[in-house]
C-alpha cells in the first residue's frame, strides 16, 4: 500500500520530467522538440497526438503502386544504390524490387545512415508516400526497416503518424522516432498509475477507458474500436474542461451580479413600436422577448446578439435602449470606428426624431465645446443615449444613471475596455453584445459560453437576397459592361482588392493598378471614382467614404477596410477581385455591404482559372447560399477555430490538441450538459469526487494563465 502511494506521489514528477531524460532523446533532440513542437516534458509528449493512423498489416506489390496512393508498404530487396547530382545538390538514389517491378527511393538528408546500414540483396520493409518524377514512381525519405525488427516492433496493425517539421527531419527526428520515444515513456509507466483527470461517475457513465489506457491506445491502438473509445475519452475531457470553465463563469455572474430591474415598458417603447418604420420579423420579436426577460430578472444581462449584416440588429438594440429610458436610465452604444459610430448616430437619430429623446455622438474627433455639452448633459441626466467609439470609456465621461450598454462588433474591443463601461454605474449596466460575424454553434459555446445567445436568422421583409456569381477574369469585358449598365440605372459599385501595391510573389490584382484601369474606363467628370485603403490618413479615408455614402461617387475602389463600414443602400454591386485570396468570412462580410436597399444586388467573385481546391469550396459556398451560419460552418471546417476572423478571443482554449470544433459538436454538447449538471449540483466542486475536477482546473489555469475572463 505504502509503495503504491509512494509511486503515486512520484507520478507528477515523472510526467513533468524534462523530455531529454527519456531513453533515445538527449539534450540536443530535446532542444529541437521544444523549439519545433513545444514538447518540453514527458506530459507534453504524451499529449502530442498522432494526426493519422495507417494500417501496417497491408503490403502492396510494386506493380500495383500509383502516385495517387496516400501511403504504401512493400517488401523488397535493394539492388542498386548511388549518389547522384552536383556537390551542393547531391542525393542518394536507390532501386528496390520485389519481383513484380522496380521502385526508386530518394534521400536528400540522412544518406550516410542509409549507406552504412542498408545491404544490397537483403529484404526490407519500405514505407512511404509514392510520387511521380520524370515519369518514374519514387518514394522520398521512406521508412526502412529489417523484416525481423519490423515483425517484432509492430504489435498492432495500426501505425501512428506524427507531424514533424523540416528541422526535425534534418535532425533525424522522424515520425518513427516519436513512436520510439512514446514507447519508452510507456515502458517507464508500466508500474506507475496515472492520476485520473475525470471523476469515476463520468468514466462509468460513458464507459470510458481510464486515462492511462486512453493515452496508450491513442498512440498505439490495438483495434479501431479501442481507438474510437480513446478518442472519445480524450476529446470529451478537453471539451469538458473548456465548458466547465465558461459555465462556471456564467453561473458565478448570475449568482453575484445584481442587475437593474427594468419592470416598465413605457411611453418611449410603446410610441416607437406603434409608429415603427418597419414591420418586425419573427426573429426580431423573439429576441426582444428574450432581452426583456433578462432585464426584468434582477440580474445583469450579458447577451450576445448574432445576425447577418442587414438583419435588423440596430433596430433591436434601439428598442432595448428605449426600455432603459422608460425605466429612468441612460443608454450607450460603443462602436469600433468613427464611421460606424456616426452611422449608428444617423440611423438612431432618424428613427427617434419624433420622440423626445436626446441623442449625442462622442468620438475622438468631437470638438471640446461639444464635449463639454455632452459631459454636462450626461451628468445631469438630460442626455438619454450616447453613441461613440472607445472615447466612451474615458474617465471624464460620467453618466448620471447608465443602465444599458450596446457593444457593436465587440471582438474589436479588449476585455479591459469593455469592463470599463460596466464601471460607469454602481450596479453594472445590462450589456448587449452585437456581432455581424455569424459564429458556428460549437464555436459560440466555446468563445461566448458565459453569454446568453440570441440569433436573428431572418432578413427584414422587402430585402432581396444578394445574387452571387463566380466569374473568371477572361470575361472582364462583360464585367465592365455590367458596371456601366448598373451606374446608368443610378446604382453605385464597390470593387475590392486584396493588395494595395503589386507584389512580386503574389499574382493578384492590386488596388493601384485597379484604380488606374477603372478611372480610364470610367473617366471623370462623367464618372467619379474614390479609393479607400488602410494606409490612407483617417480624414482622407472618411472623406472618400462620405463622398460615396452621399452618392457623389459612382465607384469605390477599396481593400477590406470597408468590411465594416458605412451603410449605402444605393450600392448594389460588390465586385471582389482575386476572390480566391480572401477567407470565407471576409467574402461574406464584404457581400453584406450590398443588398441594403429594395433593388436587386449582386456580388461578383472574380478569379483566374487556376485556384486551389479550398478556394473552389469557398467560392461554391458563396454562390450556393446567403446563410451566414452555413457559411461559418464551412469556414470552420476549412480553417479551424483559431483562424476564424473576428472570433479569436485572448486567452481562450481554441487550440485544442485532439478535439475539433468542426467535427465534434455532439461531444461538445454532451460535455457542456455534463459540466452544467455537475455545477448545478456542486458549484464549488467539493462533493463526491468532484475535487478531481477542481484540481485539474487549477493545473490547467497554471498551464494557461490567461484562460479566463471571457465576458
Amino acid at each position: 500500500m505504502y509503495f503504491c502511494l509512494f509511486l503515486h506521489l512520484l507520478m507528477p514528477h515523472y510526467l513533468d520530467q524534462d523530455i531529454q531524460f527519456v531513453p533515445g532523446v538527449g539534450q540536443k533532440r530535446a532542444e529541437i522538440l521544444f523549439a519545433e513542437i513545444q514538447v518540453r516534458t514527458v506530459r507534453d509528449m504524451l499529449y502530442y497526438f498522432p494526426y493519422k493512423y495507417v494500417d501496417r498489416s497491408k503490403f502492396y506489390a510494386i506493380r500495383e503502386l500509383t502516385s495517387e496512393m496516400p501511403y504504401i508498404q512493400v517488401r523488397a530487396k535493394f539492388v542498386q544504390m548511388q549518389t547522384v547530382g552536383e556537390k551542393f545538390s547531391q542525393r542518394l538514389r536507390a532501386v528496390v524490387t520485389d519481383g513484380t517491378g522496380y521502385l526508386e527511393l530518394v534521400w536528400f538528408q540522412g544518406a550516410k545512415w542509409v549507406k552504412d546500414t542498408i545491404k544490397l540483396n537483403k529484404e526490407y520493409i519500405i514505407f512511404g508516400k509514392p510520387t511521380e518524377f520524370n515519369g518514374k514512381l519514387n518514394v522520398v525519405h521512406p521508412e526502412i526497416e529489417e523484416l525481423e525488427k519490423f515483425d517484432a516492433r509492430i504489435s498492432t496493425s495500426f501505425n501512428s503518424l506524427y507531424n514533424t517539421t523540416d528541422k526535425m527531419k534534418k535532425a533525424n527526428i522522424s515520425s518513427r522516432t516519436l513512436q520510439t520515444i512514446v514507447k519508452a515513456i510507456f515502458d517507464n509507466l508500466r508500474n506507475i498509475p496515472l492520476p485520473e483527470t475525470l471523476t469515476s461517475a463520468i468514466i462509468t457513465r460513458f464507459h470510458m477507458p481510464g486515462l492511462k489506457d486512453a493515452l496508450r491506445e491513442i498512440h498505439s491502438p490495438e483495434s479501431s474500436e479501442r481507438l474510437q473509445k480513446a478518442e472519445f475519452r480524450l476529446k470529451f475531457e478537453e471539451l469538458f474542461y473548456s465548458q466547465i470553465k465558461v459555465v462556471r463563469q456564467k453561473m458565478l455572474v448570475n449568482r453575484t451580479s445584481n442587475g437593474h430591474v427594468f419592470a416598465t415598458v413605457g411611453n418611449h417603447f410603446n410610441t416607437f413600436y406603434q409608429n415603427r418604420p418597419f414591420e418586425l420579423t419573427g426573429a426580431q420579436k423573439r429576441v426582444i422577448r428574450e432581452i426583456r426577460q433578462d432585464m426584468g430578472s434582477g440580474r445583469q444581462m450579458n447577451r450576445l446578439l448574432q445576425g447577418d449584416v442587414g438583419s435588423g440588429k440596430t433596430l433591436v438594440a434601439l428598442m432595448t435602449m428605449l426600455i432603459a429610458l422608460d425605466n429612468g436610465f441612460q443608454a450607450c452604444i460603443m462602436a469600433p470606428t468613427e464611421i460606424l459610430a456616426s452611422q449608428h448616430f444617423e440611423t438612431i437619430t432618424g428613427l427617434v426624431k419624433d420622440l423626445d429623446i436626446n441623442v449625442r455622438l462622442l468620438t475622438g474627433s468631437t470638438k471640446k465645446r461639444q464635449r463639454d455639452i455632452i459631459s454636462e448633459e450626461l451628468k445631469t441626466g438630460k442626455l438619454n443615449i450616447l453613441i461613440g467609439t472607445h472615447a466612451l470609456i474615458e474617465n471624464n465621461v460620467v453618466f448620471a444613471n447608465l443602465g444599458m450598454c450596446v457593444i457593436d462588433e465587440q471582438h474589436r474591443f479588449g476585455v479591459a475596455q469593455r469592463a470599463r463601461l460596466w464601471e460607469k454605474n454602481n450596479i453594472p449596466p445590462h450589456v448587449l453584445v452585437m456581432t455581424a460575424t455569424p459564429i458556428p454553434r460549437t464555436l459560440a459555446m466555446t468563445i461566448y459560453g458565459d453569454l446568453d445567445v440570441s440569433v436573428i436568422d431572418e432578413l427584414p421583409p422587402g430585402r432581396k437576397a444578394v445574387k452571387t456569381i463566380h466569374m473568371y477574369d477572361t470575361k472582364r469585358a462583360n464585367l465592365y459592361k455590367f458596371i456601366h449598365d448598373e451606374i446608368a440605372k443610378g446604382r453605385q459599385i464597390y470593387i475590392v482588392y486584396p493588395l494595395i501595391k503589386e507584389s512580386e510573389t503574389l499574382d493578384y490584382k492590386n488596388l493601384n493598378d485597379g484604380y488606374q484601369t477603372i478611372t480610364k474606363l470610367f473617366p471623370f467628370p462623367q464618372y467619379r471614382t474614390v479609393m479607400v485603403h488602410g494606409k490612407l490618413k483617417n480624414d482622407e479615408k472618411d472623406a472618400a467614404m462620405a463622398e460615396f455614402a452621399g452618392g457623389k461617387a459612382h465607384i469605390m475602389v477599396a481593400t477590406t477596410v470597408i468590411e465594416v463600414g458605412v451603410n449605402v443602400p444605393n450600392a448594389s454591386v460588390m465586385i471582389i477581385e482575386s476572390a480566391e485570396r480572401f477567407g470565407l468570412s471576409q467574402l461574406h462580410q464584404l457581400r453584406g455591404r450590398v443588398g441594403r436597399g429594395a433593388e436587386q444586388s449582386f456580388c461578383i467573385l472574380v478569379t483566374g482559372f487556376k485556384i486551389s481546391e479550398d478556394s473552389r469550396i469557398r467560392l461554391n459556398a458563396m454562390t450556393s447560399t446567403n446563410d451566414g451560419f452555413e457559411i461559418s460552418e464551412t469556414d470552420l471546417k476549412l480553417r479551424g477555430p483559431g483562424d476564424l476572423e473576428g472570433t479569436q478571443q485572448s486567452g481562450l482554449p481554441l487550440s485544442f490538441k485532439i478535439a475539433n470544433l468542426a467535427k465534434d459538436g455532439q461531444i461538445l454538447q454532451v460535455a457542456r450538459d455534463v459540466a452544467t449538471e455537475i455545477l448545478e449540483f456542486d458549484p464549488d466542486l467539493e462533493k463526491l469526487d468532484n475535487p478531481i475536477i477542481s484540481r485539474n482546473l487549477q493545473f490547467l489555469a497554471a498551464q494557461q494563465t490567461n484562460w479566463g475572463n471571457i465576458s
